[in-house]
This record gives structure tokens, sequence and C-alpha cells, in this order.
């Protein structure tokens, strides 16, 4: 799915600041996952996976908006955040 928007983003310059946002928000999550292995008394991880999820949300909203993905989409936030980093 993140592939799709990408190339779309090069003719829409506010879906690419969208997903620049996005691409920040996964790593900073992707890294908070990694170092939370053991127990999360702070509540840190959640608050960032709820954080990097209002963004894939924008994301999501606005390319309903403009068709560029179907009313249909659901996504796990791990996977996603993972699609994201890798790129």
């Amino acid at each position: 799915m993140f592939n799709t928007l990408q190339q779309a983003s090069k003719s829409d310059s506010h879906l690419d600041r969208l997903l620049a946002e996005a691409r920040e928000y996964a790593q900073v999550y992707v890294l908070t996952r990694q170092r939370q292995k053991g127990c999360d008394g702070m509540g840190e991880l959640a608050t960032m996976k709820e954080e990097f999820r209002d963004v894939v949300d924008k994301v999501i909203q606005y390319c309903k908006e403009k068709k560029y993905i179907s009313q249909d989409v659901s996504y796990d936030i791990d996977s996603i955040a993972d699609e994201i980093v890798k790129d």
C-alpha cells in the first residue's frame, strides 16, 4: 500500500508532506518498539503507537478523499511501520 502512495506523492505535495511525517513517526515507533522488548511501565510504546496510528489515519483519510485508495482499507500498524522504515 505504501509504495502506491509514494508513487502518487510525486505529483501531490500535500501527500508527500503527510508521508514524510508518517515516515518520521514510523522510525521513532519502530525504534521504541525494538527498545521496549521487556516491560513498558511508562506506557511510552503505547503512546508512540497511537501517535503513529493517528498520522497513518490522516494519510489514509486524505488518500480516500483524493481517490488514491479504495474506501476499504485495513492495516496492521506494526506491518505498516516496518514497511515504511525498510524503504
